[in-house]
C-alpha cells in the first residue's frame, strides 16, 4: 500500500529526455517568432502541489521541487530554485543545459535583464503567472529593449505527447461538525467584506478559498483535499461555482445548488466578460494575469489585493480548533508508536529511509481516521537530512547508520484537522557538534513557543527569535521559521507565516508551524517542528495592549539524547520538561504497554 510514495528515477535517461525537450521547445519557439519562453512551476491557480498534467517545469528540466521556474532562450537557459532546493536541483537538472540560479537572490526577471538583447520577444502563458509576476517580467524585458508576449496556448502543451489527463476526483461536502460554520453564513461574511472594499464581485481563484467558502473538499491535488474550482461571488446576488460537472454526485449537486449557480469551468471566461464595467476583486497571490486581461477587455476594473477569504480561513473557529486538538492527540499516538518502534529497530542497522516512511504511515492508518498524508514524508538519513525538502526514491534510499542523525518530517490529513511534525533522531552516539547544533535549534524553537507579543505583531517580527541561538554561532537556516496550516486543507496555508517576509499580523485562532533547523551539507540535517495555535495571553498590570502567545498542539517527544542541557536556561528546561509531561500524560493512556514504557523514558525530566 506504500508503493505509490516511492519513485524510481534514471538520471541518465531523464537528462537525455530533458535535452531533447529543450531542443524541441526552441524549435517551436522559433516557429512562433519567439526568442524565449518563461516556464514557471505553476498551474492556473498557483497551487503548491500540482496535478501531474500541470508539471511542465519537471517535464522540461527534471526538477521536481515545489517551487521554481525556468527560462529558455535560443542559446542559453536557466533554472531558478530557492534555498530549500539547491542540492536537489544540482542532482536533477543537467547543468550543461541549464544554469542553476537562486530564485530569490537572482530571480528570472533579473536574469532576463542581463541575458536579453534589444528586439527579443519573450513568451509567457498568462494563465500561469500572477499579475505582479507578469509585470516584473514585462519591466525586465522593457529594460533590455525586449518585449513580453502573452501566448494563446502554451508551447509545452503542444510538445508534451503523453501529458496526463486533468484530475477528475469527486467533490465532497465538508460537514458542519468539522467546518463549524455553514457555507451560507461564510458567503454572507464575504459579501460584507466586498462592501468594505468597494468591490462589486470577487473572483475566488485559490481553490483553498473555494473549498472553505463553499464547505467542499476534493481529490484533485495530491495530499491536499482540494477540487480545482473557481468561484465568482458578487456583492449582491448568487455566487457562481465553476467546477467540472462530472465531479458532482446528486447529493453534492443538490446541496451546492441551494447556495450557488453551478457552472462548467469553460463558462468562467464568458461570465467575466458579462460583468461589464464592474470593480472585480482579484487575489494578488493566486489570480492569473489572464483573469485581469479578461476583466479589462470587457471594460471592468480589476482590484488586486488579498482575497478576504484568506484571512477568514486562517482564523479557525471553535469547532476547527477543537478538531485540530483532537487530530493532534490522535496523531500523537501514531507518532509515539513510530518513535518507540524506531528506537527498537534502528540499532539493528537494517532500517532504511523507506522502511521508516512506510512504518509511520502504517501507524497513522491504524488510527482508522487517516484520509491521507498531508505531504510526501521527508525522511533523510545522514547527508540526505541536509536536503531540506528531500524525498526518498528507490535510488536514493539510504540505510540509517549508527552514530548519525535521521530527520523525519511528516503530516496527516484527518477530517477534523491537518498535522505537520518534524523530529530529528539519532541512532547511537551523537557528536558534540551534533548536540550543539540540535540544542541551538531547540532553543530557537522554545523561544517561538514561549513568545508573548502584542496584537498586530507580524511573523517577521518574531522570526529572529528562532535564529538568534544559531546566529550567535555564525549559523542560520535558509527557510522560513513557520507557515500557516489549514483545517483539513493545505498543510501550507497563507496569508500568515513566521519568516523574514511574513508581514501579516498573527491573529488569535491561526495555526502555524514552528520549525527552525540547521543543515550541514553532505553531513546531516536538524529540524524540530511543532504546530502552534495563536491564543490570548493574560495581561499584566499596566499593560497597554492585548497580548497573544502560542499553545503547542503537536504531541511528540523531542530527542533527549541530542540535547546539551548545559546550554539551556532554567526557563528553557522548564518548558521542555512541562511539554514532555503533557505529552506523557496525554498519550500514555492511548498506546500499548510497550510504547508506554518507552514514552516514560523518552519524556522524563532533563
Amino acid at each position: 500500500m506504500f508503493e505509490a510514495h516511492f519513485q524510481t528515477f534514471d538520471d541518465s535517461s531523464e537528462r537525455a529526455e530533458s535535452a531533447a525537450r529543450v531542443e524541441c521547445l526552441r524549435a517551436e519557439l522559433k516557429r512562433r517568432g519567439l526568442s524565449g519562453f518563461v516556464v514557471p512551476r505553476a498551474d492556473r491557480q498557483q497551487n503548491e502541489y500540482l496535478p501531474a498534467s500541470e508539471e511542465r517545469l519537471a517535464w522540461l528540466t527534471g526538477f521536481t521541487g515545489s517551487a521554481g521556474a525556468a527560462v529558455v532562450l535560443a542559446e542559453t537557459a536557466a533554472v531558478f530554485v530557492d534555498g530549500r532546493y539547491t542540492v536537489q536541483a544540482a542532482a536533477q537538472v543537467d547543468d550543461a543545459l541549464f544554469a542553476i540560479e537562486h530564485l530569490v537572490e537572482r530571480p528570472p526577471e533579473q536574469w532576463l535583464e542581463q541575458n536579453l538583447k534589444a528586439g527579443d520577444k519573450i513568451g509567457f502563458d498568462p494563465w500561469l503567472h500572477t499579475n505582479e509576476n507578469a509585470e516584473r517580467l514585462r519591466q525586465a524585458c522593457a529594460t533590455a529593449g525586449a518585449e513580453l508576449v502573452a501566448v494563446g496556448d502554451n508551447p509545452i502543451d503542444a510538445l508534451w505527447r503523453d501529458r496526463p489527463a486533468p484530475p477528475a476526483g469527486p467533490v465532497t461536502l465538508h460537514a458542519i461538525k468539522f467546518a463549524g460554520e455553514s457555507a451560507a453564513d461564510k458567503l454572507t461574511r464575504v459579501r460584507a467584506e466586498l462592501g468594505k472594499q468597494h468591490a462589486d464581485a470577487l473572483v475566488v481563484s485559490d481553490p483553498q478559498n473555494v473549498a472553505w467558502a463553499f464547505n467542499i473538499r476534493g481529490s484533485d491535488i495530491t495530499h491536499t483535499p482540494l477540487a480545482l474550482a473557481f468561484a465568482v461571488i458578487p456583492r449582491e446576488g448568487r455566487p457562481a461555482l465553476y467546477v467540472e460537472p462530472g465531479k458532482l454526485d446528486q447529493t453534492v449537486r443538490a446541496a451546492l445548488s441551494e447556495i450557488a449557480e453551478l457552472r462548467a469551468p469553460d463558462d468562467l471566461t464568458r461570465d467575466l466578460a458579462a460583468l461589464g464595467n464592474k470593480t472585480v476583486r482579484l487575489d494578488r497571490a493566486s489570480a492569473a494575469e489572464a483573469l485581469s486581461r479578461l476583466i479589462e477587455k470587457s471594460g471592468g476594473k480589476p482590484s488586486r489585493g488579498p482575497d478576504p477569504i484568506g484571512t477568514m480561513k486562517a482564523v479557525k473557529n471553535h469547532t476547527e480548533i477543537a478538531g485540530s486538538r483532537a487530530a493532534h492527540k490522535r496523531d500523537g499516538t501514531a507518532l509515539a508508536r513510530f518513535l518507540a518502534w524506531f528506537a527498537r529497530e534502528a540499532p539493528s542497522g537494517r532500517l532504511t529511509e523507506i522502511d521508516a516512511v512506510a512504518a509511520l504511515e502504517s501507524f497513522r492508518r491504524e488510527t482508522g481516521l487517516l484520509k491521507d498524508i498531508s505531504f510526501p514524508t521527508i525522511a533523510g538519513a545522514g547527508p540526505n537530512g541536509a536536503i531540506v525538502h528531500y524525498r526518498v526514491t528507490r535510488e536514493s534510499n539510504r540505510t540509517i547508520g549508527m552514530n548519525e542523525l535521521f530527520l523525519i518530517d511528516s503530516g496527516a490529513q484527518y477530517e477534523d484537522g491537518t498535522t505537520d511534525v518534524t523530529r530529528t533522531l539519532v541512532v547511537g552516539t551523537p557528536t558534540d557538534e551534533m548536540r550543539d547544533r540540535f540544542t541551538r535549534v531547540l532553543k530557537g524553537h522554545i523561544a517561538i513557543a514561549t513568545a508573548v507579543f502584542p496584537e498586530n505583531t507580524s511573523g517577521a517580527q518574531l522570526d529572529s527569535l528562532a535564529r538568534l541561538p544559531l546566529w550567535q554561532a555564525g549559523l542560520d537556516f535558509d527557510h522560513g521559521t513557520g507557515h500557516g496550516v489549514g483545517s483539513y486543507l493545505s498543510v501550507h496555508e497563507g496569508p500568515a507565516r513566521i519568516s523574514k517576509l511574513g508581514m501579516v499580523a498573527l491573529r488569535r485562532g491561526m495555526i502555524l508551524s514552528n520549525e527552525p533547523g540547521y543543515y550541514k551539507t553532505a553531513a546531516y540535517g536538524i529540524r524540530t517542528e511543532n504546530l502552534l495555535l495563536v491564543i490570548a495571553e493574560p495581561e499584566p498590570a499596566g499593560a497597554e495592549k492585548p497580548l497573544n502567545g502560542f499553545e503547542t498542539l503537536t504531541l511528540a517527544p523531542i530527542e533527549r539524547t541530542l540535547i546539551d542541557a548545559r546550554m539551556l536556561s532554567e526557563k528553557e528546561r522548564h518548558w521542555l520538561d512541562s511539554y514532555h509531561g503533557r505529552v506523557r500524560e496525554t498519550i500514555s493512556p492511548l498506546v500499548d504497554a510497550e510504547t508506554r514504557t518507552w514514552l516514560e523514558v523518552a519524556t522524563r525530566p532533563l
